[in-house]
C-alpha cells in the first residue's frame, strides 16, 4: 500500500499476533477486523521485508494521544476510499470488506475526534507578501501602483507548494528590513512630489523622428527621420521595431500627473503582397496603436522595462493619417513609448526575408545580396512592409481637474498641514495603516520620529513625513493580525484585515473599517454580505490571480519559454497573458454565477479573444476589430472543456520546448487530486523528456519503472500525463510527435490508474476525475483555505474542511458558496 504522510508524522504501527491495538487518551480499541485485513492486504508492502513509503504495520501501536495520529488513520481511510490501496498488482479485499474497514477505522477517528477536541494548526505570524505591500501602500497614499514599485529591490517571497502568503516561510532578514526603510521613504516621497500645483505646458514634436540605432541608417536614407514608425509586437527577440519613443522626449514628464497624448497616425500596408507566414499576424485586423511608459533611467527605450503597463490604445483605420487622444497618467520621468500589440512578429527577420524572396520587384541596381541594413533601405523604399507610422505627436499636461493631489489627501485630509496638526494626522494615518485604532504609545512613538527630526533641523513637514515612514516599518504596518492569544477566535479588526487581504489583497476600505469598529463584522449575516459585496468588486480580480497563481502555479507561466521558432506564435499572438487571462475569466464566471467547482474538471464552454481561438482551433470568434476581445465561447469538442484543455495550464506543466507525462502527471496529482507524490529516491536515474529517436516516450517510462523504486509512484504519476499528451507545449493538439519538421511516431494517451480505471484519451480522464469529485472539492477546499488564512492546512483542520464540503454540497457545489463557507469557517475566523 502506499500512503501519503508528512515526515514529520511519521510513527510505527505494529500488529501483534492477536490484535491490533490503537492506544489513546479515549482507550479507542479496533476490533479483529482491522488486524486481520492489515494482514491480508497490508504487511507483504509495509511488514518486516517492505516499508513502502517509509511505513511499517508490523509492530507495535499507534499511539493515538495526539491529533497527528488520528490524521494518519484519516489518510489511510481516505487511501481506502480512493481505491488507491492496495495497489493494482497486489491482492485486493471484496468490496465488502474494503466498505466494513472503511466504516470501522471511520468511526474510530470521529470518536478519538470528539475526545481530543482537535483544533486545527494555528496561524503563525505572517508578514506582508509583495503584492499586498505594492496594493497596501497604493490604497493608503492613493497612488497609481502601475507607474511604481518600491519594492524592486526586495527579496523574492519564500513560497511553499507554490503559496506566497504562507506565514511560516515568509521570513523577514535584515536586508528586507532595510528594504523596508528605502521602500518607505520612496512611497511618502512619491506622495508629497508635486509641493505646489503645476503649471500645464505643450510639447510638440513634428519630424526629426530620431530611431533607434538599427532603423537609423534606414529612415535617414528613405524617410529623412519624417517619421517615428513601430513594426512588431514588444515581446521580440531582437527588439527591432517594437517600441516607438521620441528621443528629442526620452528626459520624460517633469512632474507626476495625468496627460493628454495626441498622435497623428496611419496603418501602412496592412493588406500587402506579401507570404503571410513572414509576418504571423491576422491581416484582416485592422491596426491598434498602444502607450506604455518608458524610463531612460531603466534601460534602452527600444527594449522592455520592468514597468510598463499599456495605460491606452486605439485602433487606426486604413488610409490617411488620422490624429487620435489618449489621456493617461505618467509619473515624473516617465515618456510616452508607443507599441504594436498585433505587429508582426519579427521585423528583422521580415526584412531580410522580404528583401531575398522579392528581389524581383527592385530596380535592378537592388537586387545583389543585401546586408540587413541595405534590405531594410531597399524594403521600406520600394516595397510594402506593415507598419504604423506617425507623423506627429502632441503632449499636454500634467491635467489638473483637482488640487491638492489625491496622494496629499489621503494622508492630510482637507485641511492643509500645519504643525499642531501633525499627531492628528499621524494618529489618522496609523488608524488606516495598521488596519485597527492606533494605541497611544504607538502615536507617541511616531510623534518622537517627528520631535526628534525636529531638534536635528528639519522642518515640521519634513519631520511629519518622518513620521509616516515610521509608521510604514512598523510591525503593525509590515504584519497581518491574528487572533490575540491560542484558540482565540478574530476580533473584529483582525477579521477585516484578514477577508480584505484574503479577497483583495489589501486593507480594508472604509465599509469594512467602520464595520470592524462598530464590532458588527463579527456577525454572521453581515460576513456573508461582506464577503458578497467584496467578490463582486472588481478589486477580486486580485484574489483571483493571486489564488489560480498559488493554486495551479500560474505566476511561472513563461518562466520555460517556448521555443521562438517551433512556437512563434506564442509571443506573436501574445498567448501568454491571453491564457492567464482566461483561466481568470472562467473563474470568475464560476464565482458571478455560483457555477459547480465541477466545472474545474469538465465545461463546455471557455473564454476566449481570437488569438486563443486559433489555437484551439475554434474558428472565427469575433469581427477582426474586436479580435483582442474575450469572450465566452461554446465548445465542442470535448477535449477542451475545463481547466485541463486551458493553454495556462498545458503550457505551465511543459517546459518550452517538449512536453513530458512525468512532469503533467505529477502536476496533476498536486493540484487536482491533491495527492503530491514524496521526491524520488537518491539512487534513482533521471529521465529525459525529450528522447524521443526509435523508442518513443511511452517505452521509455515503461523501461524506467523496471526500477523498483519508481514503480510504486510512475504508476501513479505516467498515466495521468499521457492523457495530455495529445497537447504540446503551448496546448495546441496534435496527433503525432513532431521530429525536426516531419511527422513523427503517433501519440498513444490511453492509460490506467492504480485502481485499474482505463482511459483512451483527455476526454475519458476527464470522466473518471468526475467521478472522483468528491476528492477534488476537498483538494479545492483546502487549497482556499490555506490562501484565505496565509498558513498550511493540517490534518487538525479536516473537521473543519469536512464541514465546509457538506455545506457546500448542499447548494449544488457552487465555488462561490466555497468561499463564503471558508469565510464562515471556525478555521478562518479563529486563529
Amino acid at each position: 500500500m502506499s500512503l501519503r504522510f508528512k515526515p514529520r508524522l511519521r510513527h510505527i504501527v505494529t500488529l501483534s499476533s492477536c490484535h491490533l491495538v490503537i492506544v489513546a487518551s479515549c482507550h479507542l480499541a479496533i476490533a479483529a477486523q482491522p488486524q486481520d485485513f492489515l494482514r491480508s492486504y497490508c504487511i507483504s508492502c509495509h511488514g518486516p521485508e517492505k516499508q513502502k513509503g517509509d511505513r511499517r504495520f508490523d509492530h507495535l501501536v499507534i499511539p493515538a494521544k495526539t491529533t497527528e495520529h488520528v490524521i494518519d488513520l484519516q489518510d489511510i481511510v481516505d487511501q481506502l476510499n480512493l481505491g488507491d490501496m492496495p495497489p493494482k498488482q497486489s491482492k485486493q479485499p471484496s468490496e465488502a470488506e474494503r466498505s466494513a474497514i472503511v466504516t470501522s477505522l471511520t468511526k474510530a477517528v470521529a470518536e478519538a475526534r470528539a475526545t481530543l477536541r482537535s483544533t486545527g494548526g494555528q496561524t503563525v505570524l505572517r508578514r506582508l507578501n509583495k503584492r499586498e505591500y505594492i496594493n497596501t501602500v497604493g490604497d493608503l497614499f492613493a497612488l497609481d501602483m502601475r507607474l511604481f514599485d518600491p519594492t524592486t529591490k526586495f527579496p523574492r517571497d519564500q513560497m511553499a507548494e507554490h503559496m506566497d502568503n504562507l506565514g511560516d516561510v515568509l521570513q523577514t532578514s535584515g536586508y528586507l528590513l532595510a528594504q523596508y526603510l528605502d521602500a518607505a521613504d520612496q512611497v511618502v516621497e512619491k506622495a508629497f512630489s508635486v509641493a505646489e500645483r503645476p503649471q500645464k505646458k505643450t510639447w510638440r514634436f513634428d519630424g526629426n523622428f530620431r530611431p533607434q540605432q538599427e532603423h537609423t541608417y534606414p529612415h535617414g536614407r528613405v524617410y529623412n527621420n519624417r517619421y517615428l514608425c513601430v513594426y512588431e509586437v514588444p515581446d521580440t527577440e531582437n527588439h527591432e521595431g517594437g517600441y516607438g519613443y521620441i528621443h528629442e522626449f526620452k528626459q520624460g514628464v517633469p512632474v507626476d500627473g495625468v496627460y493628454e497624448i495626441r498622435v497623428k497616425a496611419q496603418a501602412i500596408n496592412r493588406v500587402h503582397p506579401y507570404e503571410q507566414q513572414i509576418f504571423k499576424r491576422d491581416t484582416e485586423q485592422p491596426f491598434r496603436l498602444g502607450i506604455v511608459p518608458g524610463d531612460v533611467n531603466a534601460g534602452p527605450l527600444h527594449h522592455p522595462q520592468p514597468i510598463e503597463p499599456e495605460l491606452a490604445e486605439v485602433t487606426l483605420k486604413d488610409g490617411e493619417p488620422e490624429w487620435h487622444t489618449m489621456t493617461l497618467p505618467l509619473s515624473a520621468g516617465q515618456t510616452p513609448r508607443f507599441i504594436f500589440p498585433n505587429g508582426m512578429a519579427n521585423s528583422r527577420r521580415a526584412f531580410g526575408t522580404i528583401a531575398r524572396q522579392y528581389r524581383d520587384q527592385w530596380p535592378p541596381e537592388e537586387r545583389k545580396d543585401l546586408g540587413i541594413f541595405e534590405a531594410r533601405r531597399v524594403v521600406l523604399k520600394y516595397g510594402f512592409m506593415p507598419h504604423i507610422r506617425i507623423h506627429e505627436i502632441e503632449i499636454r499636461g500634467p491635467i489638473v481637474q483637482n488640487w491638492p493631489p489625491a496622494s496629499q489627501l489621503a494622508v492630510l485630509g482637507e485641511k492643509p498641514f500645519a504643525p499642531e496638526r501633525t499627531r492628528e494626522i499621524l494618529k489618522r494615518f496609523a488608524d488606516r495603516a495598521y488596519r485597527r485604532p492606533a494605541t497611544e504609545d504607538e502615536v507617541n512613538r511616531l510623534m518622537r520620529v517627528v520631535d526628534a527630526r525636529v531638534k536635528a533641523g528639519h522642518t515640521p513637514f519634513d519631520a511629519m513625513k518622518d513620521g509616516l515612514k515610521a509608521a510604514l516599518c512598523s510591525p503593525a504596518f509590515l504584519y497581518v493580525a491574528k487572533a490575540e492569544a491560542k484558540n482565540e477566535k478574530l476580533g473584529a479588526h483582525a477579521f477585516a484585515s484578514r477577508l480584505s487581504y484574503f479577497l483583495w489583497s489589501t486593507m480594508p476600505d472604509d465599509e469594512l473599517r467602520k464595520l470592524a469598529d462598530s464590532g458588527e463584522l463579527l456577525k454572521h449575516d453581515v460576513k456573508l454580505a461582506q464577503t458578497r459585496r467584496l467578490l463582486a468588486s472588481p478589486r477580486s480580480d486580485a484574489f483571483i490571480e493571486g489564488f489560480l497563481d498559488s493554486w495551479l502555479n500560474l505566476r511561472s507561466l513563461g518562466d520555460m519559454p517556448p521555443d521562438r521558432d517551433a512556437f512563434a506564435r506564442f509571443y506573436a499572438d501574445g498567448l501568454k497573458p491571453a491564457m492567464k487571462r482566461e483561466t481568470q475569466l472562467f473563474m470568475r464566471h464560476l464565482i458571478t454565477e455560483n457555477e459547480s467547482l465541477t466545472r474545474f474538471l469538465d465545461a463546455d464552454y471557455t473564454f476566449v479573444n481570437q488569438a486563443l481561438a486559433d489555437l484551439y482551433k475554434l474558428g472565427r470568434i469575433s469581427a477582426p476589430e474586436s479580435a483582442h476581445e474575450f469572450r465566452k465561447v461554446s465548445l465542442t469538442d470535448s477535449h477542451r472543456g475545463g481547466l485541463l484543455g486551458q493553454g495556462s495550464v498545458l503550457t505551465v506543466s511543459a517546459n518550452g520546448i517538449e512536453t513530458s507525462p512525468v512532469v503533467r502527471g505529477i502536476w496533476l496529482l498536486e493540484n487536482i487530486l491533491g495527492t503530491p507524490p514524496p521526491p524520488p529516491p537518491d539512487n534513482v536515474p533521471p529521465i529525459d523528456p525529450d528522447v524521443r529517436g526509435a523508442k518513443s516516450i511511452r517505452d521509455i517510462l515503461t523501461k524506467h519503472r523496471e526500477n523498483a523504486g519508481c514503480l510504486e509512484c510512475h504508476q501513479k504519476i505516467d498515466p495521468l500525463g499521457f492523457a495530455l499528451e495529445n497537447f504540446d507545449p503551448i496546448g495546441q493538439w496534435r496527433t503525432n510527435y513532431i521530429q525536426g519538421k516531419k511527422l513523427g511516431p503517433k501519440i498513444d494517451a490511453a492509460g490506467e490508474l492504480p485502481d485499474g480505471k482505463s482511459f483512451q484519451d483527455v476526454t475519458g480522464l476527464k470522466k473518471i476525475l468526475l467521478a472522483r469529485q468528491d476528492q477534488f472539492a476537498k483538494m479545492l477546499t483546502e487549497k482556499l483555505l490555506s490562501y484565505a488564512c496565509g498558513r498550511r492546512i493540517e490534518g487538525g483542520d479536516r473537521p473543519q474542511v469536512d464541514a465546509i464540503l457538506a455545506a457546500v454540497a448542499k447548494d449544488k457545489q457552487g465555488l462561490r458558496t466555497l468561499v463564503e463557507q471558508v469565510v464562515l469557517s471556525e478555521t478562518f475566523g479563529g486563529k
